[in-house]
């Protein structure tokens, strides 16, 4: 793994899930960042190792996320595909914060309220994540949080479905 600057590692919900998951994994707290390649350099690690989580819908009440590596965005042909429906689309700030329980740049899988009582999140991930067999970085739960761990370690975790759903920036 690449070496990232580390602080004490705070709680959340996020870092909370993983410990009680057995995730083996690194927290690391930094300060504000206003972008995918700062919050990259201030993890120590490249564009393409941060996780991105995106909530999805796929109608009324019906979510999903999304593992994007930062270097690459969703394929909507692809996803649509995939998912077998015509229409998807990304929910506004509030509302995937409503169904998550985070903030749009804090959003993860681990410790996510979940679509609903007893079910965690249906989860896809880009199939680079997997293919890359590197270190990632994914949202810790709030603003300046992350956790980094093996891509192996975030598909098993999180029971992704593994497809190629993005491209190119």
């Amino acid at each position: 793994m690449t070496e990232a600057p580390e602080q004490a590692a705070p709680y959340t919900r996020a870092t909370e899930a993983l410990a009680s998951a057995g995730v083996v994994h690194t927290v690391i707290q930094h300060g504000p960042v206003a972008s995918l390649d700062e919050a990259a350099a201030a993890r120590g690690m490249l564009s393409r190792q941060v996780v991105k989580t995106l909530v999805v819908r796929r109608g009324e009440g019906d979510f999903l996320l999304v593992l994007v590596p930062g270097d690459r965005q969703i394929s909507w042909p692809k996803l649509r595909s995939l998912l077998g429906v015509s229409r998807l689309s990304m929910p506004d700030a509030a509302t995937a914060k409503d169904v998550t329980g985070y903030e749009r740049g804090t959003i993860t899988p681990f410790g996510a309220l979940g679509p609903s009582e007893g079910r965690s999140w249906p989860v896809i991930a880009d199939a680079l994540i997997l293919e890359r067999a590197e270190a990632v970085s994914i949202g810790g739960g709030a603003h300046g949080v992350s956790a980094t761990l093996e891509a192996k370690a975030l598909i098993a975790a999180t029971r992704a479905l593994v497809a190629d759903v993005t491209e190119p920036l």
